[in-house]
């Protein structure tokens, strides 16, 4: 297993790191990938070889500033892998923080929550 992805934001991708070492789980910036399926593969895959043999405690944090309907498909994939570690038994949360006046960002976490029914924090991000 590759034990950290690490990839830098583009105007179109988000930056992302996977790291079992560190603990550090972060998508962050904006989605909007033009093939969203072949952006996001190599982290489901990531995820589905990190759950053979997970960290005690996993916190995964999504900080977007906007993504779009295909990618959050592939975000639900991703946390119905972390819904199974949790229901594995494993210590997972996940945190979902928004620019503090996107409504719609907010909705979408509390959406997510909804659905995918393991720890999940909703956190405004304060203005900058």
């Amino acid at each position: 297993m590759v034990d950290k992805i690490y990839l830098e934001p583009t105007l179109t991708t988000p930056r992302v790191i996977l790291d079992r070492e560190s603990g550090v789980f972060l998508i962050q910036g904006k989605s909007l990938p033009e093939d969203v399926k072949s952006f996001y593969h190599p982290l489901i895959i990531w995820l589905d070889s990190y759950q053979e043999n997970p960290n005690p405690k996993t916190v995964f944090e999504f900080d977007f500033e906007y993504f779009n309907t295909a990618s959050s498909k592939m975000l639900l994939h991703l946390m119905n892998r972390l819904k199974m570690l949790h229901s594995q038994g494993y210590d997972v949360e996940i945190i979902w923080r928004y620019p503090q006046n996107d409504a719609e960002l907010e909705e979408a976490g509390e959406e997510l929550a909804e659905i995918i029914k393991v720890p999940f924090k909703i956190l405004a991000k304060p203005e900058q």
